[in-house]
């Protein structure tokens, strides 16, 4: 029967459509506008089918990268622009040039179609991206309820938020502050800097662009900034994105900085009577803040070719169309890349229309130099230690400047060919082939086994396949690249170029000194398998007891490890809030002690990461021991009462020696867990926060190969990682024993 419904399952018509797959990071509004589109064209091209897929932004990035590289991917990636340097230096989109005319692209807003220079060398410029949409900028968005008329100058700015930060209860905490947004990304801080006369690059542009951070305008800047937080005191301690978001959209902010993706929340919101207007001017320079403005749209993977390279092309030119481009402006209220659009009647009679677009007139146009990445990179540390309070205005500014040349170094750094490189080769060669001879009569055997009793091994073979698919393979293609020069310059043509990265990552002194990553990490792992081990066996012993109502509490106490990591993390952040957070409430108005700037501060972030970790993992351990107490005899305990033996004598001398083979094991795992638990560190930290100091080494290979693209350096990290893992697993294994039973 089965069978036969299987053969009628492949007796079914086959799409023979051509396939257009898109990854694109719409929002649920935008997305449901994109599938009626979809619909649309479907229907007009009854020969081509489009799949949309979402994909959040890092995902998007690193997934497509991996995937053209494998030589897959969507045909078209659907995003804001500021990936564009990267993904073309990377070679992994195409110059679009060939689907589009000079007539074509001058029917679109200046800027909504990007173009870089041809990575040939011929002198040309590519085009990279075609954009349906213009924008994706910041703008002031005010709530009525409290403020009448928008501020114009920065001084009006300050008033307004000041006359609007109330304490109305008198427990000393604002109940309302005046302004809020994401001052812990520096993309954020960009209006107040180009308000004081500053930018990111140098002008003119050169190739590559050069940092333009150390100026008495960034100085400037970073200073206006922590005076509206410590000095007028009209924005939260800490503030982050959903932060900002939440509290404005409660009614407990009256103004907020944000972006044209999220107005629409704001304005549908009935707690609040938000409206749009543009940033104000700096009374200090005369100068308006301006904003980076961006495009979103369409860039063509390298590998499309043929009918699906034009499919995706008929898809793009029917999204940007005068037709499309109008229902996009009139459902979404979001300004298009056309310049027909621009000139609809709806821009001027809206009031969110008319400031977006005021605003986007007085904002630059966002760079798409690859260039960019290391600018965020290089900013963020100084910028959050300024307002940390440990970092003077101008010494942040140069150190962002030295930081940024640093990072866009690193990622331009080109690793030559080590001439050893051949004995290298030799080298693996000879040991695989000592190899080889060393285990021939075991490869014997095994074939004559395989010969006499095969049905074993072919129940054994999709295990062993899988095996290989997802442990031994990746392990040996990392330890390939660990020996590489892949990097951004080099993405698609890297080269073996010798033990180099190597020799980098153990001169690293961010690395291996005194305060560098790797204390940090033996640190992090030690407090934490230490509290996991102290809290899982006391908690046991206790549970292993006469105690009531006993199901009850293992079922609570199990809760933290059944609760998805990635849920757990961001509960936790979401506690350490300074002012809103449950952890300085308890410690407020329960304990009577000061609260703790948790997030803020390097050292209360990493114990915050800790205190998440042991929440997650002492239950592990918990139920581990309660395994081995059960296995250990009564007996034993009841001649301790008769020779008189305390609870703690039993306890030191039959309970902890006999939990030793599951304990010791189980540490040594939970160990290698949380020397790699990226987890915690990322969600908790939001990614080493603040100024990069809450680092671990997985953390430090994540932002090495994903904001820095150093692939070669971050494989060869890897590999250190898991020496170090192995080293310690051996030595530690055999010093205690852990595997020898406790019965002689």
């Amino acid at each position: 029967m089965a069978t036969a419904v299987l053969g009628l399952a492949g007796c079914g018509s086959r799409d023979t459509r051509t396939t257009v797959t898109i990854w694109h990071q719409s929002r649920p509004t935008e997305r449901d506008f994109l599938v009626a589109e979809i619909e649309r064209f479907e229907a007009d091209h009854p020969g081509v089918r489009v799949r949309p897929l979402y994909k959040e932004t890092e995902e998007l990035r690193a997934g497509f990268q991996a995937a053209v590289l494998a030589g897959a991917g969507p045909e078209l990636v659907y995003g804001p622009s500021d990936v564009l340097g990267t993904f073309h230096t990377m070679g992994i989109i195409q110059d679009l040039a060939p689907w589009i005319s000079a007539e074509e692209r001058d029917a679109f807003v200046e800027g909504a179609i990007t173009s870089l220079p041809a990575t040939d060398g011929s002198g040309r410029r590519a085009v990279v991206q075609i954009g349906d949409r213009f924008g994706n900028h910041l703008a002031l968005v005010y709530n009525r309820r409290f403020v009448t008329t928008p501020p114009l100058t920065t001084d009006d700015l300050v008033r307004i938020a000041r006359d609007n930060t109330v304490d109305g209860d008198g427990d000393g905490r604002p109940d309302r502050y005046g302004l809020v947004w994401n001052y812990t990304e520096p993309f954020f801080g960009i209006p107040f800097l180009t308000g004081f006369g500053g930018w990111v690059f140098q002008e003119p542009e050169s190739e590559p662009p050069r940092p333009d951070l150390d100026t008495p305008a960034m100085a400037a800047a970073l200073g206006f900034i922590r005076d509206l937080r410590e000095r007028h005191q009209v924005t939260p301690a800490n503030c982050d994105y959903e932060l900002a978001d939440s509290l404005f959209k409660t009614g407990r902010a009256a103004m907020i900085i944000n972006g044209d993706w999220s107005w629409s929340d704001y304005l549908a919101n009935p707690s609040i009577d938000a409206a749009v207007a543009v940033l104000p001017t700096v009374d200090a320079t005369g100068l308006p803040m301006r904003p980076m403005v961006a495009p979103k749209g369409y860039s063509l993977n390298a590998n499309a070719s043929g009918d699906q390279a034009d499919a995706a092309m008929a898809f793009v030119r029917y999204m940007t169309s005068d037709e499309v481009q109008r229902r996009l402006l009139q459902r979404l209220r979001m300004l298009p890349a056309r310049r027909a659009a621009w000139d609809d009647p709806l821009v001027a009679s809206d009031p969110t229309l008319a400031a977006s677009r005021k605003q986007i007139e007085n904002g630059r146009l966002m760079p798409v130099a690859a260039e960019l990445r290391a600018v965020w990179d290089g900013m963020k540390p100084a910028y959050q230690a300024v307002l940390g309070g440990t970092l003077e205005p101008a010494a942040a500014a140069a150190r962002m400047q030295r930081d940024t040349e640093g990072f866009i170094a690193s990622m331009h750094q080109r690793v030559e060919p080590s001439p050893l490189v051949p004995v290298l080769g030799a080298g693996i060669g000879l040991a695989l082939f000592v190899l080889l001879v060393r285990q021939w009569r075991s490869f014997v055997a095994l074939a004559t086994d395989l010969r006499r009793n095969p049905t074993p091994y072919a129940f054994a073979f999709p295990a062993v396949l899988v095996i290989f698919a997802v442990i031994v393979f990746p392990f040996v293609w990392n330890l390939v690249l660990s020996l590489s020069d892949m990097s951004l310059g080099r993405f698609r043509d890297w080269r073996v170029v010798g033990l180099q990265n190597y020799a980098e990552v153990l001169a690293d002194r961010r690395l291996w000194g005194l305060s560098g990553v790797f204390l940090k990490t033996v640190l992090w792992t030690v407090i934490n398998v230490a509290l996991h081990v102290t809290l899982g066996v006391i908690l046991a012993v206790a549970l292993h007891g006469p105690v009531r109502c006993k199901a009850i509490y293992r079922l609570l106490l199990i809760i933290p490890w059944a609760v998805p990591a990635y849920i757990t993390a961001l509960t936790w952040r979401g506690m350490f809030d300074y002012e809103y957070g449950a952890v300085n409430l308890i410690l407020g108005k329960w304990l009577g002690l000061p609260a703790v700037n948790w997030l803020g501060e390097p050292l209360r972030a990493f114990e915050a990461c800790i205190i998440t970790n042991v929440w997650l993992g002492f239950p592990f351990m918990m139920v581990i021991a309660l395994g081995g107490l059960q296995g250990i005899p009564e007996e034993l305990y009841e001649a301790a009462r008769i020779d008189r033996a305390s609870r703690w004598q039993q306890f030191w001398h039959i309970t902890l020696p006999l939990l030793k083979p599951v304990l010791l094991p189980a540490a040594t795992l939970g160990a290698i867990w949380t020397f790699n638990n990226l987890n915690v560190i990322w969600l908790v930290s939001n990614g080493g926060e603040p100024q990069d100091a809450t680092h671990i080494l997985v953390s430090y290979v994540y932002k090495s190969v994903f904001n820095l693209y150093r692939y070669g350096y971050g494989a060869a990290l890897s590999t250190v990682m898991f020496l170090i893992l192995l080293a310690f697993s051996m030595v530690f294994l055999q010093r205690t024993r852990a595997t020898e039973s406790v019965y002689r």
